[in-house]
């Protein structure tokens, strides 16, 4: 079975723990604040455990690490955010309690630290590098510098209310979060979504595909020394925006998924037979630059076992041959879509695979498009549990929401970065620092859909 999530909620008989597989859902309470780890099995589940460790104070027996996660040198560690009595607007400082990094010693061996202030506009993470020479022998990634408590700022308001804070979340994947949460509102108010409304919500998500695909293809080449194609990508992805913000209202599509939406599909039809055209040209060009495909070829690679054991998703799955995508069932076929796989999980399959997608994603649209309009109203919403999982424009999104006395009880997301960082730092043994940024851009994850 494949891990999807692992998290807590506190219930009368203690803390419950939740295991969310591909098949299955498992729950248990955790006994004086134990239980068991599944790193053992899962690896993916260490960021999980540390993360539910720090916010609510659960020890995991056997796990092979214990380090805090979301809590920092100077947070308080007697103060678990999530636990219902918590409701402390300021905390203090407690005293500094330095972070034992991993890493390997000995002759020749050095340390590089970088950020998490870093020299562009990036949110703030932290790679630390064990070296010898040019040759990275283990990286340790460290993010959640920026913990914004959206798990606690929900809690108790109507599922209503929180559009405008769940849309936030990671900006490039706004629709993907708001199609999340529409979801998990038709299934708390009993409200069939209409079909015409589906089809348009599913256009929007792959119009925010495609920017995130666009963005990195201009990267990708860029941290590979070849600077034009970002040039080339950025006027594109820029391009792609503005029709966005035309069809949603803005660029980042807020407030695009709602009871009625409209699409001006004649400015639609004009931009992506101009997309397709440009992209088509782009392939061509990078396709012909012997010098690139040096960098991207055996650089960053993600076995398919390794994909499997770390419980990849998106494009860093299916990129190392690993068949995950939501958008794989009988709903999204009948118009048109077909997976995307590389098969070594190099820079150059991720690379690849974006473009590939980039074509399914214009031609969904196309076989999407329908000129029904068609609104429609929740109704009231009921107490009870109901999750959803939406193929992002990174992977698979996982969303769980408990409903009691019509307020929110609980509210967890698992990001598909948040499953990806930790599959990511095992793609850069015996690569050479210079190609970090190459790597990382091919992965291209989220750092605040990871830090809640």
């Amino acid at each position: 079975m494949r891990l999807i999530a692992r998290f807590a909620m506190e219930v009368e008989e203690g803390i419950e723990i939740i295991d969310v597989f591909d098949k299955e859902i498992k729950r248990n309470i955790a006994k004086d604040f134990k239980i068991k780890t599944l790193t053992k099995q899962y690896p993916s589940a260490i960021w999980m455990e540390r993360k539910i460790a720090d916010e609510f104070g659960v020890v995991f027996e056997g796990s092979f690490d214990t380090r805090p996660l979301i809590k920092h040198e100077w947070f308080p560690k007697n103060i678990y955010p999530l636990r219902k009595n918590f409701n402390q607007k300021e905390i203090d400082f407690s005293k500094y309690e330095p972070y034992k990094y991993e890493e390997i010693s000995g002759d020749g061996v050095f340390v590089v630290p970088v950020g998490p202030i870093h020299a562009g506009i990036i949110e703030p993470g932290h790679f630390h590098f064990s070296q010898a020479g040019e040759e990275i022998l283990h990286l340790e990634v460290r993010h959640f510098y920026k913990y914004r408590a959206i798990e606690k700022m929900v809690e108790n308001k109507n599922p209503f209310e929180i559009k405008k804070i769940v849309e936030r979340i990671s900006g490039n994947e706004s629709v993907a979060y708001q199609v999340a949460l529409f979801e998990i509102l038709s299934q708390a108010t009993n409200t069939q979504i209409p079909g015409s409304i589906k089809r348009k919500a599913a256009i929007l998500l792959e119009i925010e595909r495609i920017i995130h695909h666009l963005t990195e293809l201009g990267f990708i080449p860029n941290d590979a020394g070849f600077a034009a194609a970002l040039s080339y990508m950025s006027k594109l992805t820029e391009d792609t925006r503005r029709v966005f913000a035309k069809l949603t209202g803005h660029r980042f599509g807020f407030g695009a998924i709602k009871e009625e939406i409209t699409i001006d599909y004649k400015l639609l039809d004009e931009f992506l037979e101009f997309l397709e055209k440009e992209v088509k040209f782009f392939e061509e060009w990078i396709e012909d630059i012997p010098s690139v495909w040096d960098r991207f070829d055996t650089t960053g690679a993600l076995s398919k076992e390794k994909a499997i054991k770390y419980g990849a998703v998106g494009v860093a799955a299916r990129a190392s041959g690993v068949a995950i995508d939501r958008r794989d069932n009988e709903w999204y076929k009948n118009y048109g879509f077909e997976i995307a796989l590389g098969k070594k999980g190099e820079v150059s399959d991720r690379f690849r695979v974006r473009i590939k997608e980039i074509y399914n994603s214009i031609k969904l649209i196309k076989n999407l498009k329908t000129d029904i309009n068609e609104t429609f109203f929740f109704g009231e919403v009921n107490d009870g549990e109901y999750m959803s999982f939406v193929e992002s424009s990174i992977g698979e999104l996982f969303m769980y929401m408990k409903v009691k006395n019509k307020k929110i009880d609980r509210f967890f997301v698992r990001d598909p970065s948040f499953i990806n960082w930790q599959a990511f730092h095992t793609t850069i043994y015996k690569d050479i620092i210079a190609d970090f940024p190459l790597i990382n851009k091919s992965f291209d994850l989220s750092y605040a859909g990871s830090d809640l």
